[in-house]
């Protein structure tokens, strides 16, 4: 049974957050109130509403903007012809590399007040991009539609662990008189040592907040350090952790959720590629398709079928001002034709396996997922946290933050055993013991990441 919002809560979401909306020009609240409707469409349905907006996008942008135009007219594309989502397979793949250097061009005539973004560059140089009011209004709404799939709303008392330095800048008056109105709180994921762990949850337990929001890795930490302190949060009353912007791993699930007695949705999109698709309570994660054309597409470019995995490619239908089409994410994904138990019929994208940095490659040349390496220093009781770089096929790096069980001589022999009977005995894995792991800018940790292109 769904539970009632406190008259605050109807409050801020009914009339303060539409003020709040309204004065920004964002458009978000009847977007979100159109996505509420047709979530519920039989998925056909949704997909033909996504086929239109799609040749309405191309039309647009083949007419206002410059890179479009001339791409079109270089390939012999005519949007006005398209018919179905396939289509899209005739233009190419957008890049990082290709935004750099065509910015200038990337931009719509026609747009106004476009506002600078970047990307956090944890997998190499920042992205610098532009976003228009309308891909701000559906992001938005998408969010807060996917929000109240879990008996949460906005206004309800919230904690956010997160450490972009773009949300952290904007502490001001304004933003602070905000965050206090919606009751939200925030706690930045990059300062994560014991004495400030036990700020974080001294904090949580008097907020006693409705829900969390923030990296994996930084909500599971908190978890963990909760636990070894003895600190029970379960009867605190938070319905859901909201977690995004990492891969969510099946130990940090299990452990925030039986530390904070509450369920686990995991998020997926980013500033660049948008709202792209979010957990309902039935565990399947649902693609924003009136927004987002999701595509699969395997070493070759070529789009593969569901079930099959592969690099992850997302259009979206609100990026007129700025387009992002066909861009390729860097993300491994699997898409899915089942049907959700939800009732909803909005797709699945049923994994999403982590960035194509965080593979590694074997002596050999076999390609294999991260977690084969991760699950090598998890099961070693000793080790606190760790970090993992290939370097090259001939080097792997490894930074371990020891606990109290860490045994100085065992635990680094099983250490490298371990990487070496998975990446090759001919492998030099440097490991080096830390007291604590460098803090990153943007708060996340990344377990694992490679510099080695697999062929």
């Amino acid at each position: 049974m769904q539970k009632k919002s406190s008259l605050y809560t109807s409050f801020v979401s009914g009339v303060i957050f539409p003020i709040q909306e309204r004065l920004k020009k964002h458009d978000s609240v009847r977007i979100r109130r159109e996505m509420e409707a047709s979530q519920w469409w039989p998925r056909e349905r949704i997909l033909a509403l996504q086929a239109k907006r799609l040749r309405a996008l191309l039309i647009d942008v083949g007419a206002h903007v410059p890179y479009y135009r001339d791409l079109f007219a270089r390939v012999g594309f005519d949007p006005a012809d398209m018919s179905s989502v396939t289509d899209l397979q005739a233009l190419p793949l957008l890049t990082k590399s290709d935004i750099r250097a065509h910015s200038d061009a990337l931009r719509a005539d026609d747009a106004k007040g476009l506002a600078r973004f970047n990307t956090g560059g944890s997998s190499g140089e920042p992205l610098i991009f532009f976003i228009g009011v309308e891909r701000v209004s559906h992001d938005v709404a998408a969010k807060w539609r996917a929000t109240c799939w879990w008996d949460v709303d906005i206004g309800d008392p919230e904690i956010v662990i997160w450490g972009s330095p773009i949300e952290l800048g904007a502490q001001d008056r304004v933003r602070l008189l905000r965050d206090a109105l919606m009751r939200t709180e925030l706690l930045p994921a990059f300062q994560m040592s014991d004495a400030r762990l036990d700020e974080f949850v001294d904090r949580i337990r008097l907020r006693r907040p409705k829900m969390l929001f923030g990296y994996p890795s930084s909500i599971s930490l908190i978890a963990a350090h909760a636990r070894k302190r003895g600190v029970d949060l379960s009867q605190l009353g938070i319905r859901v952790c909201f977690v995004t912007s990492e891969r969510l791993y099946d130990h940090q699930r299990s452990t925030i959720s039986e530390v904070f007695g509450c369920r686990v949705a995991n998020g997926y999109g980013g500033r660049d590629a948008g709202f792209i698709a979010h957990e309902c309570p039935s565990g399947n994660m649902h693609i924003t398709a009136e927004d987002i054309v999701v595509e699969i597409i395997g070493p070759d470019g070529r789009v593969l079928p569901a079930g099959e995995s592969g690099e992850i490619v997302v259009t979206h239908l609100a990026t007129r001002d700025y387009p992002f089409i066909r861009y390729r994410t860097g993300d491994v994904g699997v898409l899915s034709d089942e049907r959700c138990a939800c009732g909803r019929g909005l797709p699945i994208l049923k994994e999403i396996q982590g960035r194509s940095t965080d593979f590694v490659v074997a002596e050999d040349g076999t390609v294999m997922h991260g977690l084969a390496l991760i699950y090598i220093l998890r099961d070693i009781p000793g080790v606190a946290r760790f970090k993992i770089v290939q370097e090259s096929l001939q080097l792997t790096r490894v930074w371990v933050e020891p606990g109290p069980e860490f045994r100085s001589v065992e635990d680094p022999l099983k250490i490298r055993d371990g990487l070496k009977k998975r990446l090759g005995e001919g492998v030099e894995i440097d490991i080096e013991l830390v007291s604590a792991l460098p803090a990153e800018a943007s708060g996340k940790h990344r377990y694992v990441s490679s510099r080695v292109v697999a062929s």
